[in-house]
């Protein structure tokens, strides 16, 4: 049995305001009946530890949705009273009658999102969230919140509070990832980045290709392409990327699958065309340009044939390639400044 997923039922067995209590017993109470039951993480740990552990169990099963967690020794006046008089004591029988509870009470959710503080309504719908961990959700609510600020259209703010359920099939991929090449900040950006896009659906093919872009499983043509194109852009603009990218698979429309073709084919004519404008751009800035220009102009259908693509990138000038530049590097700068303010005010 899961303590964990107990937890989790009683968690959404309760009413807000419904509290639940763990009681337990010193673990040599009653040992020739129950020791068999008990794991050797329980047999190991004093009572202290006991209580330490049993409150991890709400910690982890449903986070901030536990509120008023507390712990405390219930024992009775003959187990206190076995070590009063002298060591000799420690054999008397009364000294296995310590007795414990922990317990938490179910926090309100919220069923409404009020614009003044949207990271309550985020926080309160991960709650039961499968696969993510209580660190995922923490990094994910203030993404969420900036997303939903930042939206332009009531669309794209409706897209970030419907789509939070669709976190768990990012995250099933995501655990995978190697924590130290690709961050837990990481992770959580790029799940926020492609749940809050209108055209992720979670479907079959959308996590497939989101498997192999993050190198989980052997890539296409399509993606071997990609990789092959972009080795010179930075981690986190490549996990931007993959937010554009992954959406616009399996929607089933003939229009979508060729701008995917028109991207991918379109890459190298493109950056051709910013190097000989620009010979003395950096690689990096030079991949991370064009496919930022192609994905808003090509990857969306409807936008911008591929005619009219290459005409308006080969009558940029020089100066008007690195002010795009800079200020896509001012916008990834400003986020990260941002969230490490916030970090800091509710630390």
């Amino acid at each position: 049995m899961n303590p964990r997923e107990v937890f989790k039922s009683a968690f959404y067995l309760l009413k807000p305001g419904g509290q639940m209590f763990v009681a337990f017993s010193n673990r040599k109470a009653y040992s020739s009946k129950f020791e068999r039951a008990q794991t050797k993480m329980w047999r190991d740990y004093n009572d202290d530890q006991h209580m330490w552990m049993t409150g991890s169990f709400f910690q982890f099963s449903a986070g901030d949705g536990w509120e008023g967690l507390k712990g405390f020794d219930i024992s009775p006046e003959s187990a206190k009273d076995a070590f009063s008089d002298g060591p000799m004591n420690l054999f008397q029988q009364g000294k296995d009658n310590n007795l414990y509870v922990v317990q938490a009470k179910r926090a309100k959710s919220e069923d409404t999102l009020d614009p003044n503080n949207p990271e309550a309504f985020f926080k309160s719908k991960m709650w039961m969230l499968p696969t993510m961990e209580e660190r995922d959700k923490a990094l994910t609510a203030p993404r969420l919140r900036r997303a939903y600020e930042f939206a332009d259209t009531d669309e794209d703010r409706e897209a970030v509070t419907n789509y939070i359920d669709k976190l768990p099939k990012v995250y099933e991929s995501l655990i995978n990832m190697d924590q130290f090449a690709f961050t837990f900040s990481m992770q959580s950006q790029l799940a926020v980045d492609i749940v809050t896009d209108g055209s992720f659906s979670a479907n079959d093919e959308q996590v497939m290709a989101l498997k192999r872009g993050l190198g989980l499983r052997p890539p296409d043509e399509f993606w071997s392409k990609v990789g092959t194109m972009t080795g010179a852009m930075d981690a986190e603009d490549k996990i931007n990327l993959l937010s554009h990218i992954v959406p616009r698979f399996g929607s089933g429309d003939k229009a979508q699958d060729d701008a995917l073709e028109s991207f991918v084919t379109g890459l190298e004519p493109t950056f051709a065309l910013i190097r000989n404008t620009c010979p003395t751009m950096e690689e990096t800035d030079v991949q991370l340009l064009g496919t930022e220009l192609l994905a808003a102009e090509i990857l969306k259908p409807g936008r911008s044939t591929r005619t009219q693509f290459a005409e308006w990138v080969g009558a940029m000038t020089a100066e008007e390639m690195e002010q795009l530049v800079v200020a896509r590097k001012g916008v990834k700068e400003s986020a990260a400044k941002e969230l490490a303010d916030y970090r800091r005010q509710v630390e």
